[in-house]
């Protein structure tokens, strides 16, 4: 039986997202019960969910004969992909292991959420407007991949310190330990999310820049307040506040990991609440 390349990519969609709800599922049951075996396959199967999300990627490339970046579904396939080679990079580089607790039910939910809200017509690739004929649509949206990705990362890692706090201080009321014992040290995880911020912001940067060279391109104008535009200022403005306040003024620990998930959630909000509920010149999307 002969398989198109369009029923690959279905085959390869669900893939990850078993792969990638295996991995959040299994990192738990590592961080809770510490069994090491289990932590490994966790890895593995985040290393299987990427490879068949990027498979899944360069198979809608080959389909379309264009780069995948122009519809809500292209859209968080790349930012699944953002995140999870950024998650494994600090897995690796940092030895952060408990991260994919944090950080990899992010793509299984992203993934959900086109299972749910998006029917199969709306991702078919079909004809493309006009304005996203363009070579500057593609270096904003990688750039913008990228970005996400690792505040993606910061996120979890927010999420992580402000829970090792809490657990830290009342452990010592009470003299108890637990398996939150097993994260890391509060200065490790809150130094972390400042390098994936440090570097995430430049290509946040980029893309709005390169955003900006795009639309005068589609719509003859490089900035039109727009609520995509303006949302991604909003977001950038945070993270400018946070390395700023870090810099200048030493900002780190709690207020630091609250600064890195209020930017997440604003970057979710500019890619899901402008795209869904505000109408502008991203409605496309």
């Amino acid at each position: 039986m002969n398989i198109s390349l369009q029923e690959w990519e279905v085959i390869l969609f669900y893939i990850m997202v078993g792969a990638y709800f295996g991995s959040a599922l299994l990192n738990w049951v590592w961080l809770i019960f510490k069994k090491d075996l289990v932590g490994h396959i966790a890895t593995f199967a985040a290393i299987g969910g990427f490879f068949a999300n990027t498979v899944a990627i360069v198979l809608r490339w080959v389909i379309t004969q264009r780069p995948p970046l122009t519809n809500g579904y292209e859209f968080i396939l790349t930012f699944c992909w953002g995140i999870v080679i950024l998650y494994l990079f600090a897995e690796f580089r940092y030895k952060v292991k408990a991260l994919g607790s944090f950080v990899m039910p992010i793509p299984f939910l992203l993934l959900t959420f086109i299972i749910m809200k998006m029917g199969p017509a709306e991702r078919v690739a079909g004809a493309i407007p006009p304005a996203l004929k363009s070579q500057w649509l593609t270096f904003h949206v990688l750039t913008a991949m990228v970005a996400y990705g690792g505040f993606a990362v910061a996120f979890g890692l927010g999420i992580m310190y402000l829970i090792k706090i809490r657990h830290k201080a009342s452990a010592l009321k009470a003299d108890q330990s637990s398996w939150l014992d097993r994260l890391p040290e509060e200065n490790t995880l809150d130094d972390i999310a400042y390098k994936m911020i440090g570097f995430a912001f430049p290509m946040l940067t980029l893309c709005i820049i390169t955003g900006a060279i795009w639309a005068n391109y589609a719509w003859g104008t490089y900035w039109s307040w727009d609520p995509k535009e303006t949302w991604s200022l909003i977001t950038w403005l945070i993270y400018a506040a946070y390395l700023h306040a870090r810099l200048m003024y030493g900002w780190k620990g709690k207020r630091a990991a609250w600064m890195a998930i209020i930017g997440f959630l604003a970057v979710l909000f500019t890619f899901f609440g402008v795209n869904y509920f505000l109408p502008g010149l991203h409605s496309y999307a």
